[in-house]
Parts: structure tokens; C-alpha cells; sequence
């Protein structure tokens, strides 16, 4: 059981880089490609699923990792 825990652990986190990477530093899609992120605008559409799905990963991982240190001890 422990050890579908840490593959499942392993692919949340690989999830979780992926989703961090996709969002560039404080300027949204749009600087991947080079946009200026000197102006100030909400998030919308896929900027703002992507920073919520990245804050459920984070938690789920969160949660998976103390579940993980108090199962395999």
C-alpha cells in the first residue's frame, strides 16, 4: 500500500512542476511568448484554472506527504 502511496506522491509532485512551469513569473501566459507583464490584470480562463488546479495539487501533496511519513514511519 506504502508503495502506491510514494508512486502517486511522485506523479502529483511531477504534476505540480508542470503546473509551476506553465505559469511564468507573475505575468501569465503571456510571457512565455515574450508579452510584457507590466500591467496589472485578474486572472481569467486558463491562467486562473491553472492557479487553482496548482493550489489543489499543492495541498493534495502536502496532504499525501504527512499521510506517506506517518503510514511508512
Amino acid at each position: 500500500m506504502i508503495m502506491y502511496l510514494y508512486i502517486a506522491q511522485i506523479i502529483v509532485a511531477v504534476s505540480l512542476i508542470t503546473l509551476v512551469m506553465m505559469q511564468a513569473k507573475g505575468s501569465g501566459l503571456g510571457g512565455i511568448f515574450g508579452g510584457d507583464g507590466g500591467i496589472y490584470k485578474t486572472r481569467r480562463g486558463v491562467e486562473k484554472t491553472l492557479y487553482q488546479a496548482t493550489i489543489g495539487l499543492s495541498v493534495l501533496f502536502f496532504l499525501m506527504a504527512i499521510v506517506s511519513v506517518k503510514i511508512g514511519g
